[in-house]
This record gives C-alpha cells, structure tokens and sequence, in this order.
C-alpha cells in the first residue's frame, strides 16, 4: 500500500508539516523522507518536460512512486477525444521516472457524462506496461459497461470521496486508487475506509 497526498508544495504547511522556516526548494526531497508517494497536479495544468521530471527524481529516494495527473489538455479541453499526440509526449515524458512512476491519473471535470467510445479510445492507446485510474465526477460513468471498459484496460476506477460526491466501491484493475479528498475525518471515519481498501482488495 502506498500513502500520500495531493501535492507537496504547500507554504501553509510550514510550522506543521514542514518546519516554520523552510525552504520550497527542498520541500519534495523533505516530503519523500516521510512520505512514500505523491500526487502531482502540476502536470495537469502544465506538460512536464525532462528537466522537471529529472528534478523530481533526484530529490526522491528508489523506492518512491509518483502519481501524475494527466493535463487537462486531453481530459478537460479535448475531452479524451483526438488525443494521441499530447497524450503520447506526456506519457514519453512520464516514462523518464523509471520505477518511479505509478499510475497516470485521468480526473473528468464534473460535466463530462458517460462516453464508453472516447474512453476505449484512449484506453486502447495507454501503454499495456503502464497503469492508469480514472476519477469520474458525473454519475452517469459509474455503470457496467465502464466498468468492463477498465476491466479490459487493467485500469482502476478511482474511489473518491470529496465534496462533490462518493464513488462506488468497484475494483475494475489489480490495483486500486484511492483520493480521500473530504475535510474533518475522523478516526471512525478512517477504520470505515480502511476497511474498505480490505473488502476491495479482496475482490
């Protein structure tokens, strides 16, 4: 099981996560001393390029995994549809992490609904060797044949929980996603999703 957040530069986190006086520079390098993985949602905004990713890969241990957002040039703007040339160049970009690179997350904005023919597009591009998770946030996605689509595609739909909404407890991959993104859990509240990382591990 791999723990982290969603990001690591935060200057608000000075004086609780990072020491009060702190420099941003060394905040990954800090993070990667306690944290084994991260969510970066740089590169949703932006294409990584090699010097960026090199970067993070030298402030972070071996065994340290990065997840990567997929730039809202191929989920928001063009809608997963003709894709194959931004999502080429961020996944050739991507692969210069190495061992290092976890799944590729794929977050639709939340007035995208259910199209299975642009998401088998896509899917049947993504590199076999490479994993990938797909955050859903309109509810005409959570259904059957999406779930089979991933099933195909060995890709894990991300249990998300924030406050637009839950998504369904579903292992579609042989390996889950999980963005706890809500406010004010409480210790009840993490057993209650601990427990269901153990029933969807079990599936």
């Amino acid at each position: 099981m791999h723990v982290g957040t969603s990001g690591y530069n935060f200057p608000e986190w000075k004086g609780t996560f990072y020491p009060a006086k702190f420099p941003e520079s060394q905040m990954l390098e800090y993070y990667a001393q306690r944290l084994g993985t991260v969510e970066i949602n740089y590169t949703f905004y932006r294409m990584p390029n090699a010097k960026t990713v090199a970067g993070w890969d030298a402030a972070t241990p071996a065994a340290f995994t990065f997840v990567l957002k997929a730039p809202q040039r191929i989920t928001h703007i063009a809608r997963l549809r003709d894709v194959d040339d931004p999502l080429r160049y961020f996944l050739e970009t991507a692969r210069q992490l190495g061992s290092k690179l976890g799944p590729i997350l794929f977050q639709l904005p939340p007035n995208f609904k259910k199209d299975v023919d642009r998401l088998n597009d896509l899917l049947t591009q993504f590199p076999a060797e490479l994993r990938c998770a797909w955050e859903f946030r309109h509810p005409s996605w959570f259904a059957d044949d999406v779930y089979d689509a991933l099933r195909v595609g060995n890709a894990a739909l991300c249990v998300a929980d924030t406050e637009e909404g839950h998504t369904p407890l579903v292992a579609t991959a042989d390996f889950g996603y999980m963005r706890l993104r809500d406010e004010g859990y409480t210790q009840q509240d993490l057993e209650h999703w601990a427990q269901s990382v153990r029933t969807l591990g079990q599936e």
